[in-house]
Order: structure tokens, then sequence, then C-alpha cells
């Protein structure tokens, strides 16, 4: 796995790094079956929190976590642990849909108890509006989340509100 170490508003150390990399190549020996996994990590300090962000692309999937602490480096080893948990969960309920697909005969409440099912469904108009347009609406509802048709780039996006408050923009590539 290739760790890519950057800093905002931190010095990044060579014992911060070898650090980080120590750390980093526990995740490896899970997602060592991956080919060229490459783990990009951001060390940032705001006032006296010391924030980990880990970004972890798969095939198909995206390992990401964050975790801030008072100490930098427990801050690393909770973001690692917070993957571990990630990745662990993910195999699980690959496995699960794997069992799932394989046994057909078995499509009773036993098997529906393997992955969580979408219990309601909702539908709603996507008319195209800028992102100005996307947050009062977002906020009027009320809600976290608000998917709309982007006007000015003619695609659907998420628009998301971050636990600090801020806002977050989804967008395809």
């Amino acid at each position: 796995m290739d760790v890519i170490v950057r800093g905002k508003n931190v010095e990044i150390t060579d014992a911060l790094k070898d650090y980080v990399t120590k750390k980093m190549n526990k995740m490896s020996k899970l997602v060592n079956h991956y080919t060229a996994v490459t783990a990009h990590v951001v060390l940032s300090v705001e006032k006296d929190r010391h924030i980990v962000e880990v970004t972890i692309p798969l095939e198909g999937y995206l390992l990401r976590a964050e975790q801030s602490h008072s100490d930098m480096y427990a801050s690393i080893d909770l973001v690692v642990d917070k993957l571990d948990r990630q990745y662990r969960k993910y195999k699980t309920r690959e496995r699960k849909k794997v069992v799932h697909e394989s046994s057909t005969m078995h499509k009773s409440a036993e098997s529906s108890e393997l992955l969580p099912n979408v219990v309601r469904r909702k539908t709603f108009p996507v008319k195209p509006m800028t992102l100005d347009e996307a947050l009062l609406q977002m906020d009027l509802l009320g809600h976290d989340f608000f998917a709309f048709t982007n006007a000015e780039t003619d695609s659907i996006n998420v628009l998301y509100r971050r636990y600090d408050g801020d806002y977050g923009l989804l967008e395809p590539i």
C-alpha cells in the first residue's frame, strides 16, 4: 500500500510520517488482495484538535474516516481503528451478499436478515437549479442532504450538511 501524507497547518516530521505509514501497514494486510492501493492521509491542526483524515479508494468502494483528539498520535490510532471496523463491516456485508445470491432456494425471512432492506422509496422532481438555490431549498426543507440537478453542469449533485455546520457537495466525475 502506498501512503501519501499531507499536512494542513502542521509540519509533517519524519517521525510522524513513519508512524502513519506503520499504522497504515496494518490496513495493507487487510486490503492486500486489491491492486495498487493508495491511502491518502491528511493531518491537520485546528485550535487544540489534531485531526486525521484518511481516504482509501478500493475497487468500487471507498474507505474514509476522520478522527480528532488532543494528541496527533492518538488521532492516528483512532482513525486506523475506525477504518479497520469499516473494512470488516464491508467484507462481512460482501460475504453475506454472496451467500444470499448463491442460496436462491432459501428466500425466506431468514435470508432477508443478511442485508438491510430498503423500507422506503421517495420520488422527487429534479428541477435544474443553481448551488445557491439548492442550499436555500435544503434549508427550507430542514434536511441534512439534498439531491438536485445542477443547472451549470446538468448533472445530479448531492448537497449535504457537514458535522462542523458547513456544507459539502458531491459531484460525479
